[in-house]
């Protein structure tokens, strides 16, 4: 934890990019995400990224390596839908533990390889933990609005086996990321201080929300500044924004809470707003030029890429980074 906090207060750090976009790009069949231990399971698991880690692990390591090579100083794990919850669709939670012990492994394998050899920059591991797709907040059903399909204590109890796996395999740090209902990343922080409770452990938080559409606030209602109010209680190494909308848009809910925490702040937008066929069209130049308004501003203290980047774009995103004093902060973990 003494890394990331020297580290963070010398310079803005470098989150990687899309794990989703890069895996795209190796056209994995059915026959591939089966690999052999999960030919003959019952149900399709193509587009079960979490379970390549098992099956297709080079591919998992070359992504983290190339995002590493383009300037990255933190990559995360592959476990987004790394829970019970999440791994249901593919009635995989049999192998929820083992999915995330195995991402993080790989993860902090090929950290370690670059810290190595450049130790003057050092490299850092994020256990990537996901909202599932449940919500406590709302119901599913628009006949039933009392109706929840996840209780707390659920996502409690899926979290916090997610967690153990996470730090079990190695990671530096926990990010919860893609908060579109608050009251399931309370339950996800919930299960990290139990954990670090129980093992009498501490790891660094990193904590990103995602704000929907142009209302400004996230699926469960809440604006940027609500969010962090919202979260305060918890000693987090970060607070930010990710996913849903494009750098430029995310800039007014960064000025919202950048003057309002000490925490660090986080920011990893995607790469434009989709386009018509559900891709991101903006160019590594674009990006960058939009990120570089946060910088000026003193804004950040960690960016990064979410949908639709690639090492090209962390690449420039780094190069512009590194011409910027952080955000000043107070260490509060």
């Amino acid at each position: 934890m003494k890394n990331i906090w020297n580290e963070i207060e010398k310079r803005i750090l470098v989150l990687d990019g899309a794990m989703g976009t890069m895996l795209q790009a190796y056209k994995f069949t059915e026959k591939d995400f089966r690999g052999e231990r999960f030919k003959d399971f019952k149900v399709p698991l193509q587009g079960n990224n979490d379970l390549l880690s098992i099956t297709q692990p080079h591919a998992i390591k070359e992504v983290h390596a190339k995002y590493f090579a383009a300037g990255a100083d933190i990559v995360e794990t592959n476990t987004f839908s790394g829970t019970t919850i999440a791994m249901a669709d593919y009635e995989m939670e049999d192998i929820v533990y083992e999915l995330n012990y195995e991402s993080a492994k790989i993860a902090k394998e090929v950290a370690d390889e670059f810290t190595e050899k450049e130790p003057h920059k050092p490299r850092f591991v994020a256990g990537s933990i996901g909202p599932t797709n449940k919500t406590a907040s709302m119901s599913p059903d628009v006949n039933d609005p009392g109706y929840r399909a996840v209780t707390f204590d659920e996502l409690r109890i899926a979290y916090k086996q997610q967690v153990e796996a996470l730090i079990d395999g190695g990671v530096d740090i926990l990010l919860v990321e893609t908060v579109f209902d608050t009251l399931n990343a309370k339950a996800a922080l919930f299960a990290i201080e139990e954990v670090k409770a129980e093992r009498n452990i501490k790891i660094p938080i990193m904590l990103s929300g995602t704000i929907t559409d142009a209302s400004g606030r996230t699926l469960s209602g809440q604006t940027a500044e609500a969010f962090l109010i919202s979260v305060s209680h918890i000693p987090l190494l970060s607070v930010g924004f990710n996913c849903a909308l494009g750098a430029n848009l995310l800039q007014p809910h960064l000025e919202a809470i950048a003057n309002k925490t000490d925490f660090a702040v986080s920011a990893h937008p995607n790469a434009g707003l989709p386009n018509a066929f559900g891709e991101y069209d903006e160019s590594p130049a674009e990006m960058a030029l939009q990120i570089e308004e946060y910088l000026k501003k003193n804004l950040i203290n960690i960016i990064g890429g979410c949908c639709g980047t690639t090492p090209s774009h962390i690449n420039a995103i780094a190069e512009v980074a590194a011409k910027y004093k952080p955000r000043e902060m107070v260490a509060s973990c």
